[in-house]
């Protein structure tokens, strides 16, 4: 399957950017391509939640379960049903020298293999400049505090 990992570095302790990625109903005030985000479930240590989001103009929709972990700061992904087949990874906070690296990795599939075939390293390039937005939306919004 695909796999996509792109990172950033921002200029924020490793704890308040990782609380800010587990307070998914926000993104969509700071992340455009994300439309809705709604929490179906919340627990201390996992959420599942609803998510609607735009590529290129076309809606995807997915339902996900989170883990959290609170000590090694990351976040686990895995879709549960939605438009995709294989949805998940994870996103790592690791501060070094006052700055948090930040990694996002997308593990995907979209199911139809000769779709895969046919335009496979664009879908690759839209799922990558996805995540870059995701974390340049993330980095500006941790930044503003």
């Amino acid at each position: 399957m695909p796999y996509v990992e792109t990172s950033i570095v921002v200029a924020a302790p490793a704890r308040a950017v990782y609380e800010l990625a587990k307070d998914q109903e926000r993104f969509p005030q700071f992340m455009p391509d994300v439309e809705t985000v709604r929490v179906l479930e919340r627990h201390s240590d996992r959420a599942v939640s609803r998510w609607k989001t735009l590529v290129e103009e076309a809606p995807i929709e997915w339902t996900e379960e989170d883990l959290f972990d609170d000590e090694a700061l990351r976040i686990d992904y895995k879709l549960l049903e939605g438009d995709l087949d294989k949805f998940e990874g994870a996103w790592t906070f690791e501060e070094r020298d006052g700055l948090t690296h930040v990694v996002l990795g997308v593990d995907y599939d979209f199911g139809v293999p000769t779709l895969a075939e046919l335009i496979g390293p664009t879908l690759e390039r839209k799922v990558r400049e996805n995540s870059e937005m995701m974390l340049a939306a993330l980095k500006s919004e941790a930044e503003k505090s």
